[in-house]
Protein backbone atom coordinates (compact mmCIF):
# COMPACT_ATOMS: atom_id res chain seq x y z
CA UNK A 1 0.00 0.00 0.00
CA UNK A 2 2.81 2.39 0.81
CA UNK A 3 4.43 1.73 -2.57
CA UNK A 4 1.22 2.64 -4.42
CA UNK A 5 0.82 5.86 -2.45
CA UNK A 6 4.48 6.69 -3.11
CA UNK A 7 4.11 6.09 -6.86
CA UNK A 8 0.94 8.21 -7.03
CA UNK A 9 2.60 11.02 -5.06
CA UNK A 10 5.71 10.95 -7.26
CA UNK A 11 3.57 10.97 -10.43
CA UNK A 12 1.59 13.92 -9.12
CA UNK A 13 4.71 15.86 -8.12
CA UNK A 14 6.40 15.22 -11.48
CA UNK A 15 3.25 16.22 -13.36
CA UNK A 16 3.02 19.48 -11.44
CA UNK A 17 6.71 20.25 -12.03
CA UNK A 18 6.49 19.52 -15.76
CA UNK A 19 3.31 21.57 -16.15
CA UNK A 20 4.86 24.51 -14.30
CA UNK A 21 7.99 24.30 -16.45
CA UNK A 22 5.89 24.20 -19.59
CA UNK A 23 4.05 27.39 -18.64
CA UNK A 24 7.23 29.08 -17.44
CA UNK A 25 9.32 28.25 -20.54
CA UNK A 26 6.49 29.08 -22.95
CA UNK A 27 6.82 32.78 -22.01
CA UNK A 28 9.95 33.22 -24.16
CA UNK A 29 9.61 35.54 -27.16
CA UNK A 30 10.58 33.64 -30.31
CA UNK A 31 12.40 35.48 -33.09
CA UNK A 32 11.40 35.57 -36.77
CA UNK A 33 13.51 32.52 -37.69
CA UNK A 34 11.87 30.46 -34.97
CA UNK A 35 8.46 31.41 -36.33
CA UNK A 36 9.38 30.50 -39.92
CA UNK A 37 8.12 27.17 -41.30
CA UNK A 38 11.66 25.85 -41.72
CA UNK A 39 14.29 26.26 -39.01
CA UNK A 40 17.11 24.92 -41.17
CA UNK A 41 18.28 28.33 -42.37
CA UNK A 42 17.22 28.47 -46.02
CA UNK A 43 14.15 29.94 -47.64
CA UNK A 44 11.87 27.34 -49.23
CA UNK A 45 11.89 29.04 -52.64
CA UNK A 46 12.39 27.32 -55.95
CA UNK A 47 11.34 23.98 -57.33
CA UNK A 48 10.78 21.03 -55.07
CA UNK A 49 11.26 18.67 -58.02
CA UNK A 50 15.04 18.54 -57.89
CA UNK A 51 16.62 15.19 -58.75
CA UNK A 52 17.49 13.21 -55.64
CA UNK A 53 20.04 10.43 -55.61
CA UNK A 54 18.62 6.97 -55.04
CA UNK A 55 21.81 6.10 -53.11
CA UNK A 56 20.51 7.97 -50.08
CA UNK A 57 17.42 5.77 -50.03
CA UNK A 58 19.52 2.64 -50.44
CA UNK A 59 21.76 3.55 -47.51
CA UNK A 60 18.69 4.36 -45.39
CA UNK A 61 17.11 0.99 -46.18
CA UNK A 62 20.36 -0.83 -45.39
CA UNK A 63 20.61 1.07 -42.11
CA UNK A 64 17.07 0.06 -41.17
CA UNK A 65 17.78 -3.55 -42.08
CA UNK A 66 20.85 -3.80 -39.87
CA UNK A 67 19.18 -1.76 -37.14
CA UNK A 68 16.37 -4.32 -37.04
CA UNK A 69 18.99 -7.05 -36.84
CA UNK A 70 20.32 -5.49 -33.65
CA UNK A 71 16.78 -5.21 -32.26
CA UNK A 72 16.20 -8.90 -32.96
CA UNK A 73 19.47 -9.89 -31.30
CA UNK A 74 19.03 -7.78 -28.16
CA UNK A 75 17.17 -10.47 -26.13
CA UNK A 76 19.82 -13.05 -26.99
CA UNK A 77 21.66 -12.94 -23.61
CA UNK A 78 18.42 -13.81 -21.81
CA UNK A 79 17.58 -16.50 -24.34
CA UNK A 80 20.77 -18.38 -23.51
CA UNK A 81 19.28 -19.15 -20.10
CA UNK A 82 16.52 -21.28 -21.62
CA UNK A 83 16.45 -25.05 -21.43
CA UNK A 84 17.90 -25.44 -24.94
CA UNK A 85 20.10 -22.43 -25.76
CA UNK A 86 21.70 -24.18 -28.74
CA UNK A 87 18.56 -23.74 -30.84
CA UNK A 88 18.45 -20.02 -30.02
CA UNK A 89 22.13 -19.59 -30.80
CA UNK A 90 21.69 -21.51 -34.06
CA UNK A 91 18.85 -19.22 -35.18
CA UNK A 92 20.82 -16.12 -34.17
CA UNK A 93 23.89 -17.35 -36.06
CA UNK A 94 21.71 -18.09 -39.10
CA UNK A 95 20.29 -14.57 -38.98
CA UNK A 96 23.73 -12.99 -38.73
CA UNK A 97 25.06 -15.19 -41.54
CA UNK A 98 22.11 -14.35 -43.81
CA UNK A 99 22.50 -10.62 -43.23
CA UNK A 100 26.27 -10.82 -43.71
CA UNK A 101 25.77 -12.60 -47.03
CA UNK A 102 23.28 -9.89 -48.05
CA UNK A 103 25.80 -7.19 -47.15
CA UNK A 104 28.54 -8.94 -49.13
CA UNK A 105 26.20 -9.25 -52.13
CA UNK A 106 25.32 -5.56 -51.88
CA UNK A 107 28.99 -4.66 -51.65
CA UNK A 108 29.90 -6.78 -54.70
CA UNK A 109 27.04 -5.29 -56.73
CA UNK A 110 28.39 -1.80 -55.98
CA UNK A 111 25.39 -0.58 -54.00
CA UNK A 112 27.63 1.00 -51.38
CA UNK A 113 29.77 2.96 -53.88
CA UNK A 114 29.12 6.70 -53.92
CA UNK A 115 31.23 7.48 -56.98
CA UNK A 116 30.16 5.89 -60.25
Amino acid sequence: MNMIVFMIAMSLILSIILTALNFWLAQANPDSEKLSPYECGFDPLGSARLPFSIRFFLVAILFLLFDLEIALLLPLPWATQLTSPTITLTWASTLILLLTLGLIYEWIQGGLEWAE
